[in-house]
C-alpha cells in the first residue's frame, strides 16, 4: 500500500507539471525544477528503511546527479542555432545523460 501511495504521489506532481506547462510553461518548468522529488524520496527511503547512512549515501548521490544531469538539456539550448528537430534533440539529450550516468557512478565511488 505505502508503495501504491508513493507512485500515486509522484504521478500526480509530473501531471500536475505537465498540466501547467500549457497555460504557464515557465512556472511549470521552475515547479519541475524543485527537488520536490528528492524531498519526497529521502523522507520516504528514511521512513521506509530506517537506515539514516544509506539516506545520506542516497542523498549525496542525488547531490552528484543533479548538475549532471542537465546533460539531458544541452542539446535543447543550442537547438535553434544547430537547426536540429526534436527527435535529434531529445535522443543527443537520452545519449548524453548515458555518458553522464558513467561520471555520476565514478563520482558516487568517492561517497
Amino acid at each position: 500500500m505505502f508503495f501504491v501511495a508513493k507512485v500515486f504521489l509522484a504521478g500526480l506532481i509530473i501531471a500536475f507539471s505537465s498540466w501547467l506547462a500549457g497555460q504557464y510553461p515557465k512556472l511549470a518548468g521552475f515547479i519541475i525544477a524543485l527537488p520536490i522529488a528528492s524531498l519526497i524520496a529521502i523522507i520516504f527511503t528514511q521512513f521506509e528503511h530506517n537506515d539514516t547512512n544509506k539516506t545520506i549515501i542516497y542523498a549525496k548521490s542525488i547531490l552528484i546527479a543533479v548538475p549532471i544531469s542537465y546533460l539531458f538539456f544541452l542539446p535543447f539550448f543550442f537547438a535553434k542555432q544547430l537547426s536540429m528537430n526534436f527527435y535529434i534533440i531529445y535522443g543527443s539529450g537520452i545519449l548524453l545523460l548515458l555518458i553522464g550516468y558513467f561520471i555520476h557512478k565514478f563520482f558516487i565511488n568517492f561517497l
